[in-house]
C-alpha cells in the first residue's frame, strides 16, 4: 500500500503502533489501491538503474570539481563533460602552466577516477 494513501489516517505522531493503526483504518476504505509487489528480477533491475543515476551525478560533480581546481590556478575550460575530458590531459602534459606538482598528481588521479566512472556508466548501459 502507498504511503500517500496511509498518511490521512494517522492521527498522531509516525511510530510504528500509530502507522499500524492508520493502515488498518486506510485498508478498509474503498478508495484505497494497493502497489503490486516487485519480482526479484525487476528489483534488480531497479537497483541497476539506481547505480547509474548514482555514478553519473558522482561524475558530475567531479567535473566541476575538477574545472574549479583548474580554475585556482587560472587554467578556464568551457563547461561540459567533453571539453574537461579533452583539455585535461593538455593541461597535465603542459610544464609552462605553473600548475603544481601536487595539483596536477590530485588533477591526474580525478581524471583517472573519471575514466573509471565512464567505463561504469558505458558497462550499466
Amino acid at each position: 500500500m502507498a504511503a500517500k494513501y496511509v498518511t490521512p489516517y494517522r492521527t498522531k505522531g509516525k511510530n510504528d503502533l500509530n502507522d499500524a493503526v492508520a493502515i488498518c483504518e486506510a485498508v478498509q476504505r474503498p478508495n484505497t489501491r494497493f502497489i503490486p509487489i516487485k519480482s526479484p528480477e525487476r528489483q534488480a533491475i531497479l537497483a541497476i538503474h539506481r547505480m547509474r543515476e548514482h555514478w553519473v551525478r558522482e561524475r558530475t560533480a567531479l567535473i566541476n570539481r575538477l574545472r574549479a581546481m583548474l580554475a585556482e590556478f587560472g587554467l578556464i575550460m568551457p563547461v561540459g563533460r567533453a571539453a574537461v575530458q579533452r583539455m585535461i590531459p593538455e593541461y597535465l602534459e603542459d610544464a609552462d602552466n605553473e600548475l603544481p606538482d601536487i595539483a596536477r598528481a590530485i588533477v591526474a588521479d580525478g581524471y583517472q577516477h573519471l575514466h573509471a566512472l565512464n567505463q561504469r556508466i558505458d558497462e550499466t548501459e
